[in-house]
């Protein structure tokens, strides 16, 4: 079992550490959070261990899982990563992207493998429906979000819109072309809601909308491309797929046809798989530890991280103008 160790024991660390501790994979050696009133509460309430440094707490895993706030990721993961240790980094990776290429320049420097958190991957919908996303051609997004002053000292893009950029990122295997976007600020110093426009190099067009001041909370996404509709309901964890394919010469009673007006006929049909049911983040951790004892490749890598990471600042640029 792969040692691990929490740095942050916030609403997410705290998250992180029931699961670590439920894990087979891992041995839960502890937590550290400077917030000294936070920790001595967390450790005495659910009995993990507390370090009173990082760097003890680093030297005592394999594995650090840095659950802070964005703006120490970078100082956490250098740390970690110059002791030799494996890292886990929350979404998103860092606060800006030139921090991002240096962590990915630290790992291999260091041959330490490294993750973010961007857990829609593991999604149990998307999951269940991602090898029939081929070749999307335009994609809408929509994630909503009722007001939690939790995450507003960041804009909309890094908090929420992120989730959908890396899933994006991930089915469209093409290079990002063009990118239109605008935000408004409501409530915060910076955007509340917004839009983006991402077009691609082969074509695809993405359209995403994301807000933290909704009525509702929504987390929608639908492909389309050719012969295929495919949408997925992260909140609700289900999907739905549409397929067309040229119709028989003589169709069924309840075979459902469609004709063009060049005359050529198509059978739509659904093909909805199964969703398993799961728990994303346990997944995201444990899909880790599978790929340092193999010595494979990350689900979501640091350098998919640090892709998502810089088209959000390329949204966020657009705003300035």
């Amino acid at each position: 079992m792969l040692k691990v160790g929490v740095l942050g024991a916030g609403h997410l660390g705290k998250i992180h550490l029931r699961l670590l501790q439920q894990s087979e994979k891992y041995e839960l050696v502890g937590f550290y959070d400077p917030n000294q009133e936070n920790a001595e509460k967390v450790a005495k309430e659910f009995g993990y261990t507390k370090f009173d440094t990082i760097a003890k707490l680093i030297h005592a895993v394999d594995v650090v899982d840095i659950v802070t706030p964005t703006l120490s990721h970078y100082k956490c993961a250098k740390v970690a990563i110059k002791s030799g240790k494996h890292v886990f980094l929350e979404k998103p990776i860092s606060n800006t992207v030139e921090e991002a290429e240096e962590i990915i320049a630290l790992a291999k420097e260091y041959n330490v493998k490294g993750q973010v958190g961007h857990v829609e991957r593991f999604n149990p919908a998307f999951k269940s429906v991602k090898n029939d996303i081929i070749n999307p051609m335009f994609i809408e997004t929509h994630r909503l979000a009722e007001f939690n002053p939790r995450g507003t000292d960041v804009p909309v893009v890094l908090d929420l819109m992120i989730h959908d950029i890396d899933a994006i990122l991930s089915v469209v295997k093409s290079k990002v072309k063009n990118i239109h976007a605008s935000g408004v600020s409501v409530i915060s110093d910076t955007p509340d809601i917004a839009n983006a426009r991402i077009e691609f190099e082969n074509g695809c067009v993405a359209n995403l909308t994301s807000s933290r001041i909704s009525l509702k909370n929504m987390r929608k996404s639908r492909f389309f491309q050719k012969d295929a509709y495919i949408s997925v309901d992260f909140l609700e964890k289900k999907c739905e797929v549409v397929k067309m394919k040229d119709a028989p010469e003589v169709p069924g009673d309840f075979d459902m046809i469609l004709q063009n007006a060049e005359g050529v006929k198509k059978q739509i049909y659904f093909d909805n798989p199964d969703v398993e049911n799961n728990n994303a983040i346990l997944d995201e951790l444990e899909t880790f530890a599978d790929a340092i004892n193999n010595n494979t490749t990350p689900i979501v890598t640091l350098e998919d991280g640090t892709d998502a990471l810089r088209v959000a600042y390329q949204i966020i640029d657009c705003f300035k103008k």
